[in-house]
């Protein structure tokens, strides 16, 4: 009888994430398709807002996971909320990360919105809404302590 591999789909794809967030920040890479396309349309002013291909977002996101995690421990995805769609290979989530900045012990939780796009298991294209002004507001009062 020949084997059948099962190919994540997004629903897989985005357990993957959420661990990787929590346990292994920057081991998202092995999820992203090479030509994968990264947008973030309410990045603050004066930053990337869209990312073209694996190596482009891996660039970007080596050196800001690490500052971040020298700042704000991630201890939490919570209230997630998956919404099908009338296509196989796109979710929506809701989702709120919740985590402490690790100089003062300050608990801080912000609101998220993604749309994950997945062919052949990888990941080829997340649009994620932040709440920029809350994730500013925790990662500000970082730089006053």
């Amino acid at each position: 009888m020949p084997e059948t591999t099962v190919v994540p789909g997004p629903r897989e794809i985005f357990e993957r994430m959420r661990w990787h967030w929590l346990e292994n920040l920057g081991g998202i890479g092995g999820e992203l398709a090479e030509d994968v396309v990264i947008e973030v349309p309410f990045a603050p002013s004066g930053r990337t807002r869209r990312y073209e291909g694996r190596e482009a977002f891996l660039h970007f996101a080596g050196p800001e996971q690490a500052a971040f995690a020298r700042k704000f421990r991630l201890d939490e995805i919570r209230d997630v909320v998956i919404h099908e769609t009338t296509d196989p290979e796109a979710i929506v989530v809701e989702y709120e990360l919740a985590g402490t900045v690790i100089a003062t012990g300050h608990q801080a939780a912000s609101a998220f919105i993604g749309i994950l796009r997945v062919r052949d298991g990888k990941i080829i294209h997340w649009r994620e809404y932040q709440n920029t002004l809350a994730m500013i507001e925790v990662l500000g009062a970082t730089e006053r302590t």
